[in-house]
């Protein structure tokens, strides 16, 4: 067995699509459209979905807003110089709402940004 996506409704699928291909560095592995049930479905990744986990970005045409909850915590993305990726992304405008630096009580470098629709992501340093 392994973890094959995870899915995160998006409110605007191209900033979506901006934030985790251009920013993030993830590649756009596939769509599909599904007019019956009116929405898109967008998969996006480090690597080939045979191999590695991929997020699956949902959007569902008409709907602009959710509730996010409080169950979800995080995605977790491993990078290798976590102040260069926070620096671009800053000047790319997106929320570094938690700037690098160790972690409390330990020593991994850790930084948390926001995505277009407020999810949080991890940055981890060296993973």
């Amino acid at each position: 067995m392994r973890l094959l996506h995870t899915m995160l409704r998006v409110e605007n699928l191209e900033a979506s699509l901006h934030f985790y291909t251009e920013l993030m560095g993830m590649r756009l592995l596939r769509t599909s459209e599904n007019k019956q049930y009116e929405y898109t479905l967008a998969f996006v990744g480090y690597g080939d979905e045979s191999d590695t986990t991929v997020l699956e970005l949902t959007y569902n045409w008409g709907e602009n807003t959710y509730d996010k909850g409080t169950a979800f915590g995080h995605l977790a993305i491993g990078v290798d110089d976590i102040y260069a990726v926070c620096e671009t992304l800053e000047a790319n405008g997106a929320d570094v709402y938690r700037k690098p630096g160790p972690v409390k009580g330990g020593s991994t470098v850790i930084a948390f940004v926001r995505d277009p629709d407020g999810y949080a992501i991890e940055l981890i340093e060296g993973r």
